[in-house]
């Protein structure tokens, strides 16, 4: 199948959310949540995506994750990614439960279409605390696209992982999955990277962002992604979200007030020198027509 065949697949039974000057929402994608091992890249940002979900949440955010939320290629069990992120799991039932959650699945968790694994590893979490499982995100879907429906009918905005661009990480994502799972985990433990991925080949990365952006001037459409680990905010058509792995911290897309504007999660210092969290804003905010 074709690139532009992948992305009309993607989007043939999209969910339809509203989008207007009142609704709110935040876009995250990549977590790559791990088991707490050395090749848990998301370990040392949890603080950050805690601290970001937990003001999220207050301001009435609705949170969509945008794929690869889970590092399920070089992870077989689920279960062991759950108890290493209990807290990120909990965040995330809190939203699920208040119906402001959504989830695309990505290359790296595309195992959660199947309604049966998410059936079996999304209906509850153990919590430590309490001693017995408590609801995770019971019923839950996992889509391949998501369309946010311009209420003024202006200019929709559409939503996916983005790995629709790239042949091995969509049709032969099995085989992608085989090489970084016996192949190119151990030798990332020495430093070699995973020439198959486009958040760490520069050649794929642009390759796949040329093709997405292409897609959606072609197609008229804003289009916003993840996959690359690329943050990206411009007025051509394309944005990407970038991911909760970079060293420097966490990237996302904030939609409030029909403007989307590119924000980061770091750890700063205040005077005294004890640390917090800071939100930062990156670029121009795209205001929508």
């Amino acid at each position: 199948m074709s690139f532009s065949g992948r992305m009309d697949r993607a989007f043939q039974n999209a969910l339809r959310l509203p989008l207007n000057c009142r609704t709110r929402y935040i876009l995250l994608s990549d977590c790559h949540r791990g088991t707490g091992n050395a090749n848990d890249n998301f370990q040392k940002n949890e603080f950050l995506y805690l601290a970001a979900l937990d003001y999220y949440f207050r301001e009435n955010f609705i949170c969509l994750e945008l794929g690869d939320g889970d590092e399920l290629w070089e992870n077989r069990s689920i279960e062991r990614i759950k108890e290493a992120h209990r807290e990120s799991f909990e965040m995330l039932a809190r939203f699920y439960e208040a119906g402001r959650l959504y989830l695309i699945y990505g290359n790296h968790d595309m195992v959660k279409k199947n309604p049966k694994y998410r059936d079996k590893y999304f209906r509850t979490y153990f919590c430590d605390q309490e001693l017995c499982e408590r609801p995770l995100c019971p019923g839950v879907r996992f889509y391949s696209g998501i369309i946010l429906k311009d209420q003024e009918k202006k200019q929709d905005v559409y939503l996916t992982h983005g790995h629709q661009a790239d042949l091995l990480n969509s049709t032969f994502w099995r085989v992608s999955r085989f090489l970084v799972r016996y192949i190119w985990r151990p030798l990332e433990s020495l430093g070699i990277p995973d020439p198959t991925s486009a958040a760490k080949n520069n050649t794929r990365k642009k390759e796949s962002e040329k093709k997405l952006s292409g897609w959606a001037d072609r197609h008229g459409h804003i289009l916003i992604t993840g996959h690359t680990h690329h943050p990206m905010i411009t007025d051509s058509g394309y944005l990407n979200t970038g991911s909760c792995v970079h060293p420097s911290g966490i990237t996302g897309i904030e939609i409030r007030n029909r403007c989307l504007t590119l924000v980061k999660w770091s750890v700063a210092a205040r005077q005294d020198l004890s640390l917090y969290a800071r939100r930062e804003i990156l670029g121009e905010p795209v205001r929508l027509p």
